[in-house]
This record gives structure tokens, sequence and C-alpha cells, in this order.
């Protein structure tokens, strides 16, 4: 979780993401922003994401980010 937030907070420095579960609800994240972090999880992670796990619920906080990283892992 530690890495995962360190990519989101180099995205968006003035964000708490450990807190905010509202990230593509409230407009934290755009569409700009989840392809940047998938493309950094890919290479972070080593995990490919397959498009249609790109989901508003997949993205919308960090907890559910990492849930859908390891669950890719586990794969």
């Amino acid at each position: 979780m530690e890495r995962l937030l360190a990519i989101l907070k180099n995205m968006h420095p003035d964000v708490d993401f450990s807190g905010d579960q509202d990230l593509i609800a409230d407009g934290i994240l755009d569409s700009l922003d989840i392809v940047t972090l998938i493309t950094e999880i890919n290479a972070e992670f080593d995990v490919s994401i397959p498009a249609e796990e790109i989901l508003p619920e997949n993205f919308n906080s960090a907890k559910a980010i990492y849930n859908l990283i390891a669950r890719l892992d586990e794969e």
C-alpha cells in the first residue's frame, strides 16, 4: 500500500489519499490520471490491468486500487 500511496501522492501532492474515499466521484482523479496511474501500477507492481477492470469502483479509493492490484497479482 505504501508504494501505491507514493504513486498517488506524486500525482496529487495536496490530497490525503489514505482518507479520501471518492477519488473519481469527487473529481480528484480524472481519465488522464487513471491512464497515468495504470501505467505506473504496471511498472511498479508488474501487473497488467485489463480494460474490463478499468471501472470507477476499482479506482475510487486507494484501498479499492490496492485491492485491484492484489487481486490481479494473485491471478
